[in-house]
């Protein structure tokens, strides 16, 4: 690519990050975090080093959308984090069974 068309894709870039907004941003990164942590809570691969991480932040960035977002999103991710933190119960009861 030549210098103009880097610019020019930069200055496209920075353009879209005009327009998204930090609300949307939060809900993604929640659902990923989620995912992630779910996935490290299965057996093939366990880590509840980080699955606790997860649910960790998941506890702390929710609060922060409270009246950013509608109330059944604060709900259904409050009804996840839950959810991840009794499996991570069970994980880690598995583990120190074994």
């Amino acid at each position: 690519m030549n210098e103009s068309a880097d610019e020019k894709l930069i200055q496209q870039l920075e353009e879209e990050l005009k327009k998204v907004k930090v609300s949307d941003l939060l809900v993604q990164t929640l659902y990923t975090v989620s995912s992630l942590g779910y996935g490290r809570l299965g057996t093939e691969d366990r880590d509840l080093e980080q699955a606790k991480l997860a649910i960790e932040a998941m506890r702390a960035l929710i609060p922060v959308l409270e009246g950013a977002v509608p109330e059944e999103v604060i709900r259904d991710f409050n009804q996840v984090t839950a959810n991840m933190q009794l499996a991570y119960a069970r994980a880690v009861s598995e583990s120190t069974a074994e």
